[in-house]
């Protein structure tokens, strides 16, 4: 007969489980993967450690997915730093696009996990994010850069400033840094693989910085939660960049603005007639 210690262990591998492919499948796509990260554990009720540290931990599992995929374009250039401008240029670029988010994160990170990560802030700003995302593809920007690397440290840096929107759960980190991208010339595909490069340093920044701020807080259920959502989620990343980015190729951003529409709007309904989280208590 199972004991209530191995239940709650099945629990935690569950909702492990779950939240990893959750966070898998969207971190790359913009649709706001700790927004649905949020979303899903909230309205379920699944058991996560405390400060939101989960949540932010677990993308280093998709990050390492973009590092596997693009391990060839990434060690060349890094290789390459000393002996090509070329190289040089794209490792500025992504220096330059990471470094708002570093700062904002250090003024204000506390505050957005404080005030943004409820389900009626995440609803308002997967709607927003949907009606912009329609506006910019709707004027379709003439594109001026047709590969990532070819993006100069001073655009990045614009990126980056609109990438820092996603301080707050439902933005999308990769919809900002895809949408800003295209604002500025950038083509759909490059836009998303640079808005990938840009993850690399940023999500690592942003994992080290909350586990150094939660050391002690995070007990053994906490660390085989993020373990096993970390696996989870390399995996499941893994197998959604290359259909992601043909995706896009072909079809564009339109489909994933009316999804986060959809999404928000049904959330919303949930919670104005009392079946969200917040109103259970």
């Amino acid at each position: 007969m199972p004991t209530e210690t191995d239940t709650a262990l099945e629990g935690l591998w569950f909702a492990a489980i779950v939240l990893g492919l959750v966070e898998g499948l969207t971190e790359f796509i913009p649709v706001s993967s700790t927004g649905h990260l949020v979303l899903v554990a909230d309205f379920f009720r699944m058991p996560t450690p405390p400060g939101h540290v989960f949540e932010v931990v677990i993308q280093l599992g998709a990050i390492l997915a973009v590092c596997v995929i693009y391990w060839r374009r990434l060690f060349g250039k890094a290789f390459a730093f000393f002996k090509d401008a070329g190289a040089r240029r794209f490792i500025y670029a992504i220096l330059a696009a990471f470094a708002p988010a570093v700062a904002l994160g250090l003024l204000a990170g506390d505050f957005a996990k404080e005030h943004f990560f409820s389900p009626a802030v995440i609803a308002g700003a997967l709607i927003a994010g949907g009606i912009v995302i329609l506006v910019i593809e709707g004027r379709h920007p003439p594109v001026k850069f047709a590969e990532a690397e070819a993006i100069d440290p001073l655009t990045a840096l614009k990126i980056g400033a609109i990438q820092c929107l996603a301080f707050v759960p439902g933005v999308s980190r990769s919809g900002a840094t895809i949408v800003g991208a295209r604002l500025m010339g950038v083509g759909p595909a490059p836009a998303a693989e640079f808005s990938f490069f840009v993850a690399i340093p940023t999500m690592i920044g942003a994992a080290s910085y909350d586990l150094y701020k939660a050391q002690g807080a995070i007990d053994s259920g906490g660390a085989l939660m993020i373990a096993i959502g970390f696996v989870v989620s390399f995996v499941s990343a893994l197998l959604i960049i290359k259909p992601f980015l043909a995706f896009v190729t072909r079809r564009g951003l339109v489909p994933f603005a009316w999804y986060r529409i959809a999404l928000g709007a049904l959330i919303l309904i949930l919670l104005a007639v009392g079946l969200g989280p917040a109103a259970r208590g």
